[in-house]
């Protein structure tokens, strides 16, 4: 089995193919706050202001192609066994040719069942509309953990145990439980952190102070040469 490489990647990636982001404008998306799209809450008071977010997040997301970053982790897989654990709800990492991409917080190409979260439905970049029901009658809604939801995900994340090398692109590590998946690594397993702010506070790791379309190519090359 070859070596395992584990990415965790966040919004810094997806922001420089041109996706906004709710950290990038202050916690506002097109001058709404989180609370007012994001939230079981939301959806509940205004659904059809929660669908319309959504449905101009998707439609963007069409518009927008993988970049460099994403390229550069697929391109590893001819080499490498890599699994890729990203807080965004974008496919660019599915685009670029990535084959193993867990998605924490859901997937915005997917709609599922307001009633049966089991119930699940790929609709690429369409929209979803008010009176757009599942199999069992309900509103369909986007297939995106809010905040104050649960993350299902996070225990088949837990793989992150078994990296050889772990590679932080494009987030801050602050958004919890997703953070906590760094200190799932095994002791001695190298840790390269990502991002052209400032560098981390996570212990011994390695930071390439570049952006992911810059730095994720230059630590591809820096690893091939490693092993020559």
């Amino acid at each position: 089995m070859s070596e395992h490489i584990v990415v965790l990647s966040g919004a810094g990636i997806s922001a420089e193919s041109g996706l906004s982001t709710f950290r990038d404008n202050g916690g506002l998306w097109e001058k709404h706050s989180v609370y007012d799209v994001a939230t079981p809450e939301a959806f509940a008071r205004d659904p059809g202001l929660v669908l319309h977010f959504y449905n101009e997040r998707r439609r963007q997301l069409g518009a927008v192609g993988p970049n460099p970053g994403h390229l550069a982790l697929a391109e590893l897989e001819g080499e490498y066994r890599v699994s890729i654990v990203t807080q965004n709800v974008d496919d660019l990492h599915e685009r670029a040719g990535s084959s193993r991409v867990l998605h924490l917080h859901g997937n915005l190409t997917m709609a599922r069942s307001s009633a049966d979260e089991t119930l699940l439905y790929d609709i690429g970049y369409a929209p979803i509309n008010l009176g757009d029901f599942c199999v069992k009658g309900s509103q369909l809604r986007p297939h995106v953990v809010w905040f104050g939801e649960s993350v299902p995900m996070m225990e088949a994340a837990a793989e992150v145990a078994s990296a050889d090398y772990l590679l932080v692109v494009g987030t801050s590590l602050q958004v919890c439980p997703a953070a906590g998946l760094v200190h799932l690594v095994r002791p001695g397993v190298p840790i390269t952190v990502i991002d052209p702010g400032e560098p981390t506070g996570l212990k011994g790791a390695e930071v390439i102070r570049e952006p992911a379309s810059a730095g994720v190519p230059a630590w591809v090359k820096m690893l091939r040469e490693k092993h020559g």
